[in-house]
């Protein structure tokens, strides 16, 4: 008998032996993952039915795209319901009332938008946002400045509507930037640039508005964001946020009657700013942070850790415009050996911990005041690391962790001196 036929008849027999059971009771003989394949191809009960919840529809073998893929959806959902104490989302709300839920980890989807970082098929790279969002990581992050990216949340979301279960549809978040240039902000400019990137999503009302502006001598941003304001009160955005503002600008803002949810700015280990000022002004406000940045474009990972990039060809290439930017922000901090023994200090935990240097990263910012959200690039198409990322959302450092990675990165200069606010780089 061969190799497939012997684990076809281990299942068969697994599957007779254990219907019924639960995850946690299959856990017991089989490894976990195993459990749920089982519970999944039984229609056994899972934690959510011992916890008093209506247990998942039966997961059936796929007779179609649509059972195909809420068979997988119900599987990772179940999964996620297994993780006892996990927090995998986060709420950001305005003092109007506005509210939208999004995942912790965010999917930022920035590299589609140069083919310096490589770029898939659009088919190939709509398959990886749904594998994605089957993993339980279906917040997205794009901008009208993104190459294809609107476009390819378009084409993602009417799969979702056609292949996936209602209830994940409810769980797929799109959130979008508009960048405008700094002309006159009329009523119909704003209108018809929202309507453009409703229209390239595909969606009656955008989840999240996050506006970028320029030049802060140039008041129209106000005047930009009374006519967004009005828009999401006509149902066209259901939450509206910022990217990239300082915080003397966002507590203008929030004066002039705003209802802003969160700014999206620049946080990592090493770019420690938005904890400076912004943080206060967001714990008075209500106003969350979402991060990106956050592993630096993937310096903060094993790849970097003991070589010399200032030697030519003797370390890892810069050869993305995210590795080159953030590599000049480990120049202002304090230059290459310091951040040297920053990754010593992250590997350290993250050997104690059984995950890359990454994950620690993120979970570190994810621990910040006011932080809801971490964005995390995703190469649609070209490499995935899922896993990784949930098990960001799983990871708990300790007080120890903590401290020693608060020193390691203390030891740089304050940026606030070096560079100024939240969002200062871009105008300088």
């Amino acid at each position: 008998m061969s190799v497939p036929h012997i684990l076809c008849a281990l299942v068969n027999v697994l599957l007779n032996k254990t219907h019924g059971l639960t995850v946690s009771a299959l856990h017991t003989l089989v490894p976990r993952e195993l459990a749920m394949l089982l519970c999944c191809r039984s229609g056994a009960g899972t934690v959510m039915a011992a916890a008093g919840a209506s247990p998942p529809r039966p997961c059936a073998l796929p007779s179609s795209r649509l059972v195909a893929g809420r068979r997988r959806w119900q599987c990772s959902a179940a999964m996620d319901e297994a993780e006892v104490g996990v927090k995998k989302t986060a709420t950001v709300q305005s003092k109007a009332g506005d509210a939208l839920e999004v995942c912790r980890v965010v999917n930022g989807m920035w590299q589609v938008s140069g083919a310096s970082w490589g770029r898939a098929a659009p088919a190939k790279a709509v398959d990886a946002m749904l594998a994605y969002a089957d993993g339980g990581l279906a917040t997205f992050d794009m901008a009208d400045i993104y190459g294809p990216a609107e476009d390819l949340y378009g084409m993602f979301i009417n799969r979702v509507r056609r292949e996936r279960p209602a209830e994940m549809l409810e769980e797929v978040k799109g959130l979008t930037k508009w960048v405008p240039p700094p002309v006159k902000m009329t009523r119909s400019y704003v209108e018809e640039n929202i309507n453009r990137s409703r229209k390239r999503m595909d969606v009656a009302a955008l989840d999240m508005l996050q506006f970028h502006w320029w030049d802060y001598s140039n008041p129209g941003y106000l005047d930009a964001l009374k006519h967004i304001t009005d828009l999401k009160e006509e149902g066209k955005i259901k939450t509206v946020a910022l990217t990239n503002f300082d915080t003397e600008r966002l507590q203008i803002i929030l004066e002039n009657g705003i209802p802003i949810v969160s700014n999206q700015v620049q946080h990592s280990i090493v770019d420690m700013r938005p904890q400076k000022k912004m943080a206060e002004l967001c714990q008075l406000t209500g106003v969350k942070l979402i991060t990106y940045g956050t592993v630096m474009g993937g310096l903060l990972s094993e790849k970097f850790l003991d070589t010399n990039v200032s030697i030519p060809f003797a370390g890892p290439p810069l050869n993305t415009p995210s590795l080159q930017k953030y590599k000049r922000m480990v120049d202002a901090w304090g230059g290459w050996s310091l951040f040297q023994a920053l990754l010593q200090t992250l590997k350290k935990v993250s050997l104690k911990h059984g995950v890359p240097i990454s994950t620690v990263a993120v979970r570190y910012i994810l621990n910040q005041t006011s932080v809801a959200g971490s964005m995390v690039g995703v190469r649609l198409g070209l490499s995935e690391h899922i896993r990784d990322t949930n098990a960001i959302l799983s990871l708990e450092l300790d007080e120890e962790d903590m401290g020693s990675i608060a020193e390691a990165s203390s030891r740089g200069r304050n940026l606030m001196d070096v560079i100024g606010d939240c969002g200062d780089e871009y105008r300088a």
